[in-house]
C-alpha cells in the first residue's frame, strides 16, 4: 500500500466558468495557459507547473450530493485566489494588458512587494506579485 501522497499525485484547481470556450481563450490568451485537453465542455490546462480544470456548473451529483457548482455570483466578494509571483510585476502587467488581460489598479508597491490583480471572465482573481529582498 502506497502512502499518501506519493509520487503521482498533483493538485488541480477546478474553476467553475459560465462559458468554457470564453474562458479558454482568456486562460490561453491573456495568461498563456496551455491547453492539455478538452472533452464535453470541460478544459484541462497546465499553467506553471499547475493544473487548471476549467468547468461549467452543475446540481449536485451522487459522489457529492449536497454540493451545487456556480461561477462566482459577485466577483467583488472573494473566498480564494491566485497568485503568480514574477521577477517585474511593472512589465507583466504591461504585457497581460497588451493582451487583453484587465486590471483593478496599475501596480502597487507596499515596502518590498509590488502587485496588481486581475480577474478572469468570470470574475476569479489573480495576483501579480513581485517581491525584493529588503
Amino acid at each position: 500500500m502506497s502512502t499518501f501522497p506519493d509520487a503521482d499525485a498533483e493538485l488541480t484547481h477546478i474553476l467553475v466558468v459560465g462559458d468554457p470556450a470564453r474562458s479558454r481563450r482568456w486562460y490561453e490568451g491573456v495568461l498563456g495557459a496551455e491547453v492539455y485537453r478538452s472533452y464535453g465542455s470541460s478544459v484541462v490546462l497546465r499553467f506553471q507547473g499547475s493544473w487548471l480544470l476549467l468547468v461549467e456548473g452543475g446540481e449536485a451529483t451522487d459522489d457529492k450530493p449536497t454540493v451545487t457548482l456556480a461561477p462566482p455570483a459577485d466577483p467583488e466578494r472573494r473566498d480564494n485566489l491566485f497568485t503568480i509571483r514574477v521577477a517585474d510585476c511593472q512589465a507583466v502587467y504591461e504585457q497581460l494588458r497588451s493582451r487583453g488581460g484587465a486590471f483593478l489598479t496599475p501596480p502597487v508597491t507596499h515596502g518590498n512587494e509590488t502587485r496588481c490583480f486581475l480577474r478572469d471572465p468570470d470574475g476569479h482573481l489573480f495576483e501579480i506579485s513581485e517581491y525584493r529582498a529588503g
